[in-house]
Protein backbone atom coordinates (compact mmCIF):
# COMPACT_ATOMS: atom_id res chain seq x y z
CA UNK A 1 0.00 0.00 0.00
CA UNK A 2 1.17 3.26 -0.81
CA UNK A 3 -1.77 5.56 -0.69
CA UNK A 4 -4.44 7.10 1.08
CA UNK A 5 -7.44 9.65 1.26
CA UNK A 6 -8.56 12.03 3.96
CA UNK A 7 -11.08 14.86 4.90
CA UNK A 8 -8.47 17.54 5.98
CA UNK A 9 -9.43 21.12 7.30
CA UNK A 10 -8.21 23.84 4.93
CA UNK A 11 -9.43 26.43 6.64
CA UNK A 12 -12.61 28.36 8.38
CA UNK A 13 -16.00 26.98 5.88
CA UNK A 14 -13.71 24.50 4.29
CA UNK A 15 -12.85 20.81 3.66
CA UNK A 16 -11.31 18.88 1.09
CA UNK A 17 -10.78 15.27 0.39
CA UNK A 18 -6.51 14.87 0.07
CA UNK A 19 -4.53 12.26 -0.93
CA UNK A 20 -2.33 11.37 1.97
CA UNK A 21 0.33 9.01 3.32
CA UNK A 22 -0.56 5.32 4.43
CA UNK A 23 -0.46 5.34 8.06
CA UNK A 24 2.80 3.32 9.22
CA UNK A 25 3.39 1.97 13.18
CA UNK A 26 5.28 5.05 13.85
CA UNK A 27 3.82 8.42 14.37
CA UNK A 28 5.28 10.92 11.40
CA UNK A 29 5.49 15.20 10.99
CA UNK A 30 2.03 16.48 9.74
CA UNK A 31 -0.29 19.17 10.80
CA UNK A 32 -1.47 18.67 14.15
CA UNK A 33 1.16 16.14 15.15
CA UNK A 34 2.68 16.96 18.68
CA UNK A 35 6.37 17.34 18.35
CA UNK A 36 7.00 15.33 21.01
CA UNK A 37 4.80 12.50 19.62
CA UNK A 38 7.06 12.72 16.49
CA UNK A 39 8.74 9.28 16.07
CA UNK A 40 6.66 7.56 18.24
CA UNK A 41 6.86 3.99 17.80
CA UNK A 42 3.12 2.17 17.43
CA UNK A 43 3.91 -1.58 17.11
CA UNK A 44 1.00 -2.35 19.69
CA UNK A 45 -1.25 -0.86 16.97
CA UNK A 46 -2.95 -1.95 13.83
CA UNK A 47 -4.14 -0.63 10.61
CA UNK A 48 -7.60 -0.38 9.87
CA UNK A 49 -9.46 -0.20 6.39
CA UNK A 50 -12.17 1.83 7.34
CA UNK A 51 -15.66 0.78 7.38
CA UNK A 52 -17.49 3.61 8.19
CA UNK A 53 -16.49 6.98 10.01
CA UNK A 54 -18.75 9.76 10.71
CA UNK A 55 -18.70 13.58 10.66
CA UNK A 56 -19.42 15.29 14.09
CA UNK A 57 -20.54 18.27 15.64
CA UNK A 58 -17.15 18.10 17.24
CA UNK A 59 -15.43 18.26 13.99
CA UNK A 60 -17.77 21.35 12.78
CA UNK A 61 -16.52 23.53 15.86
CA UNK A 62 -13.02 22.86 14.24
CA UNK A 63 -14.11 23.67 10.74
CA UNK A 64 -16.34 26.46 11.50
CA UNK A 65 -13.11 27.99 12.66
CA UNK A 66 -13.96 28.09 16.31
CA UNK A 67 -10.78 26.20 17.28
CA UNK A 68 -7.08 26.37 17.09
CA UNK A 69 -6.75 23.57 14.69
CA UNK A 70 -4.25 24.17 11.82
CA UNK A 71 -5.05 23.88 8.13
CA UNK A 72 -4.30 20.55 6.42
CA UNK A 73 -5.27 18.42 9.81
CA UNK A 74 -6.90 15.04 8.71
CA UNK A 75 -10.03 15.08 10.52
CA UNK A 76 -12.22 11.84 12.01
CA UNK A 77 -13.05 10.55 15.11
CA UNK A 78 -15.59 8.16 14.99
CA UNK A 79 -14.20 5.48 13.25
CA UNK A 80 -15.20 1.41 12.74
CA UNK A 81 -12.98 -0.53 10.39
CA UNK A 82 -11.23 -4.09 9.15
CA UNK A 83 -8.09 -4.71 10.73
CA UNK A 84 -5.76 -5.37 7.79
CA UNK A 85 -2.24 -5.19 9.26
CA UNK A 86 -0.85 -6.16 12.72
CA UNK A 87 1.73 -4.75 14.87
CA UNK A 88 4.31 -6.61 16.06
CA UNK A 89 3.28 -6.17 20.10
CA UNK A 90 -0.74 -6.49 19.04
CA UNK A 91 -1.84 -10.44 20.63
CA UNK A 92 -5.59 -10.74 20.30
CA UNK A 93 -6.47 -8.54 17.66
CA UNK A 94 -6.35 -10.39 14.58
CA UNK A 95 -6.24 -9.33 11.15
CA UNK A 96 -9.87 -9.83 9.51
CA UNK A 97 -11.80 -8.38 12.65
CA UNK A 98 -14.11 -5.85 12.23
CA UNK A 99 -13.88 -3.56 15.01
CA UNK A 100 -14.98 -0.21 17.24
CA UNK A 101 -12.60 2.25 17.74
CA UNK A 102 -13.18 4.78 21.17
CA UNK A 103 -12.43 7.95 19.60
CA UNK A 104 -10.75 8.53 23.14
CA UNK A 105 -7.09 7.23 22.48
CA UNK A 106 -6.25 5.57 25.79
CA UNK A 107 -3.31 3.18 26.74
CA UNK A 108 -5.20 0.42 29.35
CA UNK A 109 -1.46 1.06 31.15
CA UNK A 110 -1.52 4.30 33.38
CA UNK A 111 -3.38 5.31 36.56
CA UNK A 112 -6.80 7.01 34.72
CA UNK A 113 -7.11 3.98 32.39
CA UNK A 114 -6.81 1.44 35.09
CA UNK A 115 -9.57 3.54 37.08
CA UNK A 116 -11.95 3.23 33.62
CA UNK A 117 -11.03 6.98 33.38
CA UNK A 118 -9.84 6.62 29.25
CA UNK A 119 -11.09 10.09 27.78
CA UNK A 120 -8.04 11.20 30.59
CA UNK A 121 -5.38 9.83 29.88
CA UNK A 122 -2.23 10.29 30.46
CA UNK A 123 -0.17 8.84 28.41
CA UNK A 124 -0.92 9.47 24.69
CA UNK A 125 -1.14 13.44 25.03
CA UNK A 126 2.22 14.79 26.20
CA UNK A 127 0.64 18.63 26.33
CA UNK A 128 -2.37 16.88 28.90
CA UNK A 129 -4.58 13.96 29.84
CA UNK A 130 -6.81 12.96 27.10
CA UNK A 131 -6.42 12.61 23.25
CA UNK A 132 -8.70 11.91 20.64
CA UNK A 133 -7.88 11.34 16.62
CA UNK A 134 -7.73 14.27 14.25
CA UNK A 135 -8.66 16.91 16.68
CA UNK A 136 -7.49 19.74 18.25
CA UNK A 137 -4.75 20.04 20.81
CA UNK A 138 -5.40 15.90 20.96
CA UNK A 139 -2.18 14.60 20.79
CA UNK A 140 -1.86 14.68 17.24
CA UNK A 141 -2.84 11.12 16.18
CA UNK A 142 -4.23 11.24 12.74
CA UNK A 143 -7.42 11.11 12.07
CA UNK A 144 -9.99 8.55 10.50
CA UNK A 145 -12.05 9.93 8.10
CA UNK A 146 -10.28 8.51 5.38
CA UNK A 147 -9.23 4.91 3.46
CA UNK A 148 -7.23 3.31 6.56
CA UNK A 149 -6.05 4.87 9.57
CA UNK A 150 -3.57 3.96 12.71
CA UNK A 151 -5.22 2.59 15.88
CA UNK A 152 -3.04 2.81 18.63
CA UNK A 153 -2.91 -0.24 21.75
CA UNK A 154 -4.64 -2.02 19.87
CA UNK A 155 -5.31 -5.03 22.07
CA UNK A 156 -6.81 -2.16 24.09
CA UNK A 157 -8.93 0.14 22.61
CA UNK A 158 -10.82 -2.05 19.96
CA UNK A 159 -14.19 -3.57 20.44
CA UNK A 160 -14.84 -6.13 17.96
CA UNK A 161 -17.73 -7.54 16.64
CA UNK A 162 -18.59 -11.30 17.56
CA UNK A 163 -20.03 -11.97 14.13
CA UNK A 164 -18.68 -10.55 10.77
CA UNK A 165 -22.24 -10.73 9.00
CA UNK A 166 -24.50 -9.40 11.45
CA UNK A 167 -21.71 -6.31 12.20
CA UNK A 168 -21.66 -5.18 9.05
CA UNK A 169 -26.05 -5.59 8.31
CA UNK A 170 -26.18 -3.41 11.57
CA UNK A 171 -23.10 -1.45 10.56
CA UNK A 172 -25.16 2.00 10.45
CA UNK A 173 -26.30 1.58 14.23
CA UNK A 174 -22.27 0.07 15.53
CA UNK A 175 -20.79 2.74 13.67
CA UNK A 176 -22.28 5.58 16.07
CA UNK A 177 -20.41 3.08 18.99
CA UNK A 178 -17.03 4.86 18.40
CA UNK A 179 -18.58 8.09 20.28
CA UNK A 180 -22.46 9.71 20.00
CA UNK A 181 -24.11 6.40 21.56
CA UNK A 182 -22.02 6.29 23.97
CA UNK A 183 -21.12 10.01 24.53
CA UNK A 184 -25.24 10.52 24.79
CA UNK A 185 -25.69 7.71 27.14
CA UNK A 186 -22.95 9.25 29.36
CA UNK A 187 -24.80 12.32 29.41
CA UNK A 188 -27.81 10.59 30.43
CA UNK A 189 -26.16 7.99 32.84
CA UNK A 190 -24.44 11.02 34.42
CA UNK A 191 -27.24 13.00 34.78
CA UNK A 192 -29.35 10.23 36.98
CA UNK A 193 -31.30 9.48 34.61
CA UNK A 194 -33.44 5.80 35.83
CA UNK A 195 -37.15 4.35 35.89
CA UNK A 196 -40.14 6.93 35.47
CA UNK A 197 -37.83 10.00 35.56
CA UNK A 198 -38.40 13.67 33.44
CA UNK A 199 -35.50 14.55 31.72
CA UNK A 200 -34.39 17.72 29.57
CA UNK A 201 -32.08 17.63 26.86
CA UNK A 202 -30.89 20.69 25.11
CA UNK A 203 -29.95 20.12 21.76
CA UNK A 204 -31.49 17.98 18.67
CA UNK A 205 -28.37 17.38 17.21
CA UNK A 206 -27.20 13.84 17.13
CA UNK A 207 -25.75 13.23 20.47
CA UNK A 208 -28.39 15.03 22.18
CA UNK A 209 -31.04 13.13 19.98
CA UNK A 210 -28.81 9.66 21.17
CA UNK A 211 -28.81 11.19 24.56
CA UNK A 212 -32.35 11.20 24.40
CA UNK A 213 -32.84 7.30 23.22
CA UNK A 214 -30.32 6.53 26.07
CA UNK A 215 -32.67 8.18 28.25
CA UNK A 216 -35.04 6.19 27.38
CA UNK A 217 -33.42 2.89 27.54
CA UNK A 218 -32.55 3.88 31.00
CA UNK A 219 -36.16 3.80 31.65
CA UNK A 220 -36.77 7.55 32.18
CA UNK A 221 -40.85 8.25 32.01
CA UNK A 222 -41.07 11.30 29.60
CA UNK A 223 -37.63 12.72 27.56
CA UNK A 224 -38.01 16.29 26.37
CA UNK A 225 -35.65 17.93 23.86
CA UNK A 226 -35.18 21.75 23.29
CA UNK A 227 -33.62 23.36 20.03
CA UNK A 228 -34.08 26.11 17.68
CA UNK A 229 -34.47 23.52 14.84
CA UNK A 230 -37.28 22.21 13.50
CA UNK A 231 -36.48 19.40 11.53
CA UNK A 232 -34.26 18.15 14.35
CA UNK A 233 -36.73 18.24 16.82
CA UNK A 234 -39.18 16.34 14.91
CA UNK A 235 -37.00 13.77 14.27
CA UNK A 236 -36.71 13.75 18.11
CA UNK A 237 -40.76 13.27 18.07
CA UNK A 238 -40.30 10.67 15.50
CA UNK A 239 -39.19 8.36 18.49
CA UNK A 240 -41.57 9.36 21.26
CA UNK A 241 -39.97 12.26 22.55
CA UNK A 242 -41.46 15.82 23.42
CA UNK A 243 -40.19 18.49 22.20
CA UNK A 244 -39.52 22.24 23.17
CA UNK A 245 -38.92 24.95 20.70
CA UNK A 246 -36.22 27.63 22.30
CA UNK A 247 -36.96 30.18 20.10
CA UNK A 248 -39.82 30.89 21.68
CA UNK A 249 -39.14 31.09 24.82
CA UNK A 250 -37.09 30.40 28.08
CA UNK A 251 -37.61 26.88 28.36
CA UNK A 252 -39.25 26.40 31.87
CA UNK A 253 -42.42 27.36 30.32
CA UNK A 254 -43.02 25.14 27.81
CA UNK A 255 -41.63 22.34 30.30
CA UNK A 256 -44.61 23.49 32.59
CA UNK A 257 -47.18 22.75 29.59
CA UNK A 258 -46.08 19.37 29.15
CA UNK A 259 -45.65 18.09 32.84
CA UNK A 260 -47.13 20.07 35.32
CA UNK A 261 -44.55 21.63 36.46
CA UNK A 262 -41.60 24.17 35.02
CA UNK A 263 -38.97 21.26 36.36
CA UNK A 264 -37.53 17.97 35.54
CA UNK A 265 -35.92 15.51 37.61
CA UNK A 266 -32.47 15.26 35.42
CA UNK A 267 -30.83 17.69 32.56
CA UNK A 268 -28.15 17.11 29.79
CA UNK A 269 -26.39 19.23 27.61
CA UNK A 270 -26.04 18.28 24.41
CA UNK A 271 -24.88 21.72 23.24
CA UNK A 272 -21.49 23.08 24.49
CA UNK A 273 -19.61 26.39 24.05
CA UNK A 274 -21.91 27.44 20.45
CA UNK A 275 -24.86 27.88 22.20
CA UNK A 276 -27.70 30.91 21.68
CA UNK A 277 -29.92 32.79 23.72
CA UNK A 278 -33.60 31.77 24.24
CA UNK A 279 -36.70 33.21 22.60
CA UNK A 280 -35.84 37.18 21.61
CA UNK A 281 -32.03 36.43 22.35
CA UNK A 282 -31.46 32.89 19.93
CA UNK A 283 -30.59 35.07 16.96
CA UNK A 284 -27.56 35.79 19.20
CA UNK A 285 -24.70 33.36 20.37
CA UNK A 286 -24.88 33.27 24.52
CA UNK A 287 -22.54 30.22 25.48
CA UNK A 288 -23.35 29.85 29.11
CA UNK A 289 -26.98 30.03 28.02
CA UNK A 290 -27.87 25.85 27.80
CA UNK A 291 -25.57 25.36 31.56
CA UNK A 292 -27.99 28.02 33.46
CA UNK A 293 -31.61 27.58 32.03
CA UNK A 294 -30.72 23.34 33.05
CA UNK A 295 -29.42 24.72 36.62
CA UNK A 296 -32.90 26.76 36.30
CA UNK A 297 -34.84 24.26 35.40
CA UNK A 298 -33.31 21.45 37.07
CA UNK A 299 -34.56 20.03 40.31
CA UNK A 300 -32.87 20.21 43.65
CA UNK A 301 -30.76 17.83 44.58
CA UNK A 302 -30.63 16.60 40.57
CA UNK A 303 -27.81 15.93 38.21
CA UNK A 304 -26.98 17.39 34.86
CA UNK A 305 -24.68 15.47 32.29
CA UNK A 306 -22.53 17.72 29.82
CA UNK A 307 -21.38 15.95 26.73
CA UNK A 308 -21.59 19.29 25.16
CA UNK A 309 -17.98 20.38 24.44
CA UNK A 310 -16.39 23.05 25.97
CA UNK A 311 -12.90 24.29 24.67
CA UNK A 312 -9.80 26.50 26.05
CA UNK A 313 -9.14 28.12 23.30
CA UNK A 314 -11.84 29.54 20.74
CA UNK A 315 -10.69 32.58 18.32
CA UNK A 316 -14.48 33.27 17.36
CA UNK A 317 -16.01 33.59 20.94
CA UNK A 318 -18.37 36.38 21.99
CA UNK A 319 -15.37 38.15 24.45
CA UNK A 320 -12.48 37.93 25.26
CA UNK A 321 -13.61 35.59 28.23
CA UNK A 322 -15.03 33.21 26.20
CA UNK A 323 -12.42 33.04 23.99
CA UNK A 324 -10.44 31.01 26.80
CA UNK A 325 -13.02 28.88 27.51
CA UNK A 326 -14.49 31.43 30.69
CA UNK A 327 -18.32 31.75 31.20
CA UNK A 328 -20.50 33.69 33.02
CA UNK A 329 -22.42 30.83 34.97
CA UNK A 330 -24.96 30.99 37.81
CA UNK A 331 -22.89 28.71 40.39
CA UNK A 332 -24.49 30.17 42.92
CA UNK A 333 -27.64 28.51 41.28
CA UNK A 334 -26.04 25.31 41.08
CA UNK A 335 -25.07 25.25 44.44
CA UNK A 336 -28.05 26.64 46.62
CA UNK A 337 -30.26 23.54 44.61
CA UNK A 338 -27.99 20.84 45.79
CA UNK A 339 -26.88 20.23 42.08
CA UNK A 340 -24.25 17.43 40.52
CA UNK A 341 -22.62 18.12 37.75
CA UNK A 342 -20.39 15.74 35.03
CA UNK A 343 -18.22 17.00 32.25
CA UNK A 344 -15.92 16.39 29.98
CA UNK A 345 -14.88 13.60 27.20
CA UNK A 346 -17.16 10.48 27.44
CA UNK A 347 -14.68 7.46 28.79
CA UNK A 348 -16.32 5.05 25.58
CA UNK A 349 -15.06 1.95 27.08
CA UNK A 350 -17.17 2.14 29.63
CA UNK A 351 -20.45 1.97 27.99
CA UNK A 352 -19.32 0.65 24.35
CA UNK A 353 -19.63 -2.97 24.56
CA UNK A 354 -23.21 -2.86 26.95
CA UNK A 355 -24.31 -0.53 23.91
CA UNK A 356 -23.17 -3.05 21.21
CA UNK A 357 -25.46 -5.80 22.88
CA UNK A 358 -28.33 -3.82 23.05
CA UNK A 359 -28.03 -3.41 18.76
CA UNK A 360 -27.10 -6.44 18.48
CA UNK A 361 -30.37 -7.67 19.78
CA UNK A 362 -32.47 -5.35 18.46
CA UNK A 363 -33.24 -3.55 22.12
CA UNK A 364 -32.31 0.08 20.29
CA UNK A 365 -31.98 1.01 16.53
CA UNK A 366 -29.69 4.14 16.92
CA UNK A 367 -29.17 4.95 13.41
CA UNK A 368 -32.89 5.49 12.78
CA UNK A 369 -33.19 7.80 15.81
CA UNK A 370 -30.24 10.03 14.75
CA UNK A 371 -31.63 9.85 10.75
CA UNK A 372 -28.46 8.40 9.79
CA UNK A 373 -27.07 8.70 6.04
CA UNK A 374 -24.39 7.08 3.92
CA UNK A 375 -22.10 8.74 1.72
CA UNK A 376 -19.60 8.63 -0.25
CA UNK A 377 -15.85 9.65 1.31
CA UNK A 378 -15.27 12.46 -2.22
CA UNK A 379 -18.92 13.69 -0.37
CA UNK A 380 -17.83 14.52 2.53
CA UNK A 381 -17.70 18.38 1.91
CA UNK A 382 -21.31 18.39 1.19
CA UNK A 383 -22.11 16.72 3.97
CA UNK A 384 -20.32 19.30 6.13
CA UNK A 385 -22.07 21.94 4.55
CA UNK A 386 -25.58 20.52 4.89
CA UNK A 387 -24.68 19.41 8.58
CA UNK A 388 -23.69 22.97 9.25
CA UNK A 389 -26.91 24.16 8.31
CA UNK A 390 -28.44 22.04 10.55
CA UNK A 391 -29.93 18.72 8.38
CA UNK A 392 -31.69 16.66 11.02
CA UNK A 393 -28.79 14.35 9.90
CA UNK A 394 -26.14 12.01 10.75
CA UNK A 395 -23.36 11.55 7.63
CA UNK A 396 -21.39 8.70 7.99
CA UNK A 397 -18.97 8.20 5.44
CA UNK A 398 -18.29 5.19 3.47
CA UNK A 399 -14.64 5.45 1.90
CA UNK A 400 -14.45 1.62 0.86
CA UNK A 401 -17.99 0.70 0.21
CA UNK A 402 -18.57 -1.66 3.06
CA UNK A 403 -21.88 -0.32 3.66
CA UNK A 404 -24.93 -1.18 0.55
CA UNK A 405 -26.60 0.99 -1.13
Amino acid sequence: MSGNRAVAYKGPGKVEVIDTPYPTFDLKDAPGINPANIGRKVDHGVILKTVATNICGSDQHMVRGRTTAPTDLVLGHEITGEVIEVGSGVEFIKKGDICSVPFNISCGRCRNCKERKTGICLNVNPDRPGSAYGYVDMGGWVGGQAEYVLVPYADWNLLKFPDRDQALEKILDLTMLSDIFPTGFHGAYTAGVTVGNTVYIAGAGPVGLAAAVSAQLLGAAVVIVGDLNEERLAQARSFGCETVDVSKGHPKDQIEQILGVPEVDCGVDAVGFEARGHGSDSSHEAPATVLNSLMDITAAGGALGIPGLYVTGDPGGIDEAAKVGSLSISLGTGWAKSLSFTTGQCPVMRYNRGLMMSILHDKVQIAKAVNAKAIPLEDAPRGYEEFDKGAATKYVLNPNGYIAA
